[in-house]
């Protein structure tokens, strides 16, 4: 596994995830971060190398791609010489992938790029002119024929439509989790256990649309406090309150920092609402649901579809305030039931299993 470091995001978790379900069932794992930042636990067992780079020179930008797969290069040759060849290479996140294309010493066949995000909303939403199209021809070019693991179809579509990428080999490969520790992690104290409250976990940012989760609690009525619960900068938690306090709603929306630990917050809260734009997958529409709380998610390109689909689809609305509001109140109202065996898909041992078909077909 190999990631431009970890810090808390829903690919970094990801990827610990797996890691660690990889490892439980008896395979050797190893971890390259690329930066030294890691804001989880790593797994026991498991091999952690930090390929930082510390270069100075006022040239730098320029080789930072070939200079970074050359020090990698370096760590996984070490690493096969203590503990054999890597089955399975699997790359994650856009600038970690750049890295990895070069490198001279991983086996083409064996390297997946697992694509966590809607590239075209992420790397070409807010360009235009020549940058659009350059970035474009440098994405479709880094991802041609190569193998490919998608978060959701959604993802993998995406890439091909909007790239014209045609993968050597494609995957669509949910991202998994671990529900007993999940579960238990959720038994932790919550000073809000027992209280009617609304809950958002997700970092602050434009693309989550906090903005609009705002404007909608306001129109739905709900009197349950919201509780907002991420990283942010300064300057987006100000505005997110400005905002807060235009609608009138101040006193009743709690931002708390990000915890390593949201279950117990998920579990307790009568209804998780995602505001996004857009989403790879997903994360905390499973998490939450695997905590038995219902969801409610604005019906964005990438995975909330595909999560929330039979019943669970009363909790999809459409990208706007009004539309987002009125489902906040028929799922407050009249959450739909949470189907245990609807959720297996996403279950730790179903997701390695599909992993370890990945490396028994490149071998």
């Amino acid at each position: 596994m190999i990631i431009d470091g970890l810090p808390g995001g829903g690919a970094e978790k990801v990827l610990l995830t797996l890691a660690q379900g990889l490892a439980s069932q008896g395979h050797r794992v190893s971890i390259f971060s690329l930066r030294g930042v890691c804001d989880y636990a790593l797994p026991d067992g498991i091999e952690y190398q930090i390929i930082a780079d510390h270069a100075s020179t006022p040239w730098r930008k320029l080789t930072e791609l070939s200079r970074r797969a050359w020090a990698l290069d370096k760590a996984v040759l070490a690493s096969q010489q203590r503990n054999g060849e890597f089955d399975l290479v699997v790359s994650h996140l856009h600038k970690t992938d750049r890295i990895v294309a070069l490198s001279r010493v991983l086996p083409r066949d064996r390297i997946w790029f697992c694509l966590h995000t809607m590239f075209s909303l992420g790397y070409l939403g807010h360009r235009t002119g020549f940058s659009r199209w350059l970035k474009r021809q440098k994405i479709h070019a880094l991802y041609q024929n190569r193998n490919i693991i998608a978060v959701s179809r959604g993802v993998l579509d995406d890439m091909r439509q909007a790239f014209n990428v045609m993968p050597r080999h494609a995957e669509v490969i949910y991202n998994p989790f671990d529900f007993s520790a999940i579960r238990q992690l959720a038994e932790a104290p919550c000073e809000l256990a027992g209280q009617d409250y609304l809950i958002h976990v997700g970092r602050l940012h434009e693309n989550k649309r906090q903005d609009r989760l705002l404007k909608a609690y306001a129109e739905s009525g709900i009197q349950a406090p919201l509780v907002i619960l991420g990283k942010s900068s300064d300057a987006m938690l100000r505005r997110l309150k400005s905002l807060a306090q235009d609608l009138q709603i101040t006193d009743r929306v709690l931002f708390k920092a990000f915890n390593t630990n949201p279950y117990p917050y998920i579990r307790h809260a009568r209804m998780l609402i995602l505001s996004s734009d857009s989403e790879g997958f997903g994360n905390v529409l499973v998490e939450a649901l695997i905590c038995d709380t219902p969801v409610v998610s604005t019906r964005c390109p990438g995975g909330p579809e595909e999560i929330l689909d039979g019943e669970l689809s009363a909790g999809l609305a459409e990208l706007s305030s009004v539309s987002l509001a009125k489902t906040m109140r028929a799922v407050y109202d009249r959450p739909p039931a949470i189907s245990s065996s609807r959720l297996q898909a996403y279950e730790i041992a179903t997701i390695c299993r599909q992993y370890i078909a990945l490396a028994q077909g490149a071998s």
